[in-house]
């Protein structure tokens, strides 16, 4: 563990100060020598918190057991598009590897903008279609869902669609929504009355009309996946959007809290191979032993999020099943995140969103 501590710390403070031209110019010591090391050891960014815990039981140390090829992992920013570009375009790899989800992948193989990443090449057929594309298959579903604090709720009806969230005067609280508009537009529009199966390409214009609305009611503007477990867990808000496992944290700790499935918004994330590495064949053996059923029921048991190959369930214990949100009556009513959508708007949208903010 010190060894990976020692190489995240290193490379998150390289990482953040350097450009795409300062990158060119990196050397990452603590990762990259000896020469012969390389041939056994590939570097992954991974969001660290419970997924560093689950993978590392589930995908890294069995994985460096049944082939001697250590994984190392790297915590990084929650969209590292940015700086995957970076590293391709300079031919420098901080990484072998990075988890995505389904959008930033789409982001990251745009073809008027660049391919990024390698195709996966990988045979999966355990793994359902939905859950796979030329680049990216799938470790992990997730769902993007209303978290709600029970206590606040006890001697009145509960909040239990994104129509409710932004009717604020039926449902008074504090709330807090996402500082993206990717997942925020979505519920801006299913709240306004938009079907789940109609939601693209997104009208912009209602769903900021929408927002417009809300918008002096919501108390914070989250960054990131944890500070809305914080924020769930001292209470501080009664209601926000987040990421169903981030909910779960804090439900599994004891706290008032619960899922609203209804509406989730539903992508998945897996394992992608960023173009031109010296290192894709050892990430493609990787990413085949990422798609074994007991690998994959391993890791929920510190991350809430569903296992993409569906003969997991038989490893998993069906209380836990039941929080998951693969799970099939999980996904009945979900809406699954266009992340095409995202590959071709997401900069216009991006600056549209931001310049709402500070109006």
């Amino acid at each position: 563990m010190t060894k990976f501590s020692v190489a995240s710390t290193s490379r998150r403070g390289l990482l953040k100060g350097a450009g795409t031209v300062g990158l060119a110019t990196l050397a990452f010591p603590a990762i990259w020598t000896p020469a012969h090391a390389q041939d056994k050891r590939i570097v992954v960014r991974d969001p660290g918190g419970p997924y560093a815990d689950g993978f590392r039981e589930a995908f890294y140390q069995p994985f460096k057991a049944a082939t001697g090829i250590e994984v190392v992992p790297i915590v990084a920013q929650a969209d590292p598009t940015a700086q995957i570009k970076a590293m391709v375009d300079a031919k420098n790899y901080a990484w072998d590897m990075a988890l995505l989800n389904r959008q930033s992948a789409d982001v990251l193989t745009d073809t008027r903008t660049g391919v990024y990443l390698e195709d996966v090449n990988v045979s999966a057929p355990e793994i359902p279609e939905r859950f796979r594309s030329q680049y990216l298959i799938a470790t992990l579903v997730l769902q993007t869902v209303l978290a709600v604090r029970t206590d606040k709720f006890k001697d009145r009806k509960m909040p239990s669609s994104w129509a409710d969230f932004f009717n604020v005067k039926d449902f008074p609280g504090r709330r807090a929504m996402r500082r993206n508009p990717a997942d925020t537009l979505e519920q801006a529009l299913l709240a306004s009355g938009v079907k789940g199966n109609a939601l693209y390409p997104l009208d912009l214009d209602r769903a900021f009309s929408k927002l417009d609305a809300i918008k002096k009611d919501i108390q914070v503007w989250w960054t990131g996946g944890a500070q809305t477990s914080q924020l769930l867990k001292s209470g501080e808000i009664d209601m926000c959007p987040t990421w169903n496992a981030r909910a779960q944290t804090v439900i599994d700790e004891g706290g008032p809290v619960k899922i609203i499935w209804n509406e989730g918004l539903w992508s998945y994330e897996g394992f992608a191979i960023l173009k031109g590495t010296p290192k894709a064949s050892a990430c493609r053996e990787f990413i085949k032993f990422t798609c074994d059923a007991k690998r994959q029921a391993a890791y929920t048991k510190y991350l809430a999020y569903g296992p993409s190959n569906p003969e997991a369930y038989k490893h998993i214990d069906p209380a836990r099943a039941q929080t998951l949100p693969a799970l099939p009556a999980n996904l009945a009513n979900s809406v699954q995140l266009d992340g095409r959508y995202w590959a071709s708007n997401k900069d216009a949208v991006n600056e549209r969103f931001n310049t709402w903010l500070l109006s």
